[in-house]
């Protein structure tokens, strides 16, 4: 138990590291792998309507949503 303890731990200190580090960068910039933009295309491609912006937890889960 101490080692996951430990390991939880851990986990917890580089994911707060990795979010501070994300949240510092202006969003516009941010590139996490080299297809970033080809990801984005199909996400577009895909749900073209779908605000990003503001994101309704009701309105993802209706109907015409699914």
């Amino acid at each position: 138990p101490r080692v996951e303890l430990a390991w939880a731990m851990k986990a917890h200190q580089h994911a707060q590291v990795y979010f501070n580090l994300i949240s510092s960068v202006d969003p516009k910039f941010l590139k996490l792998t080299k297809v970033d933009e080809r990801i984005y295309e199909e996400f577009r491609r895909t749900f073209r309507d779908l605000r990003v912006d503001v994101l309704d937890p009701e309105e993802l889960k209706s109907e015409p949503a699914k």
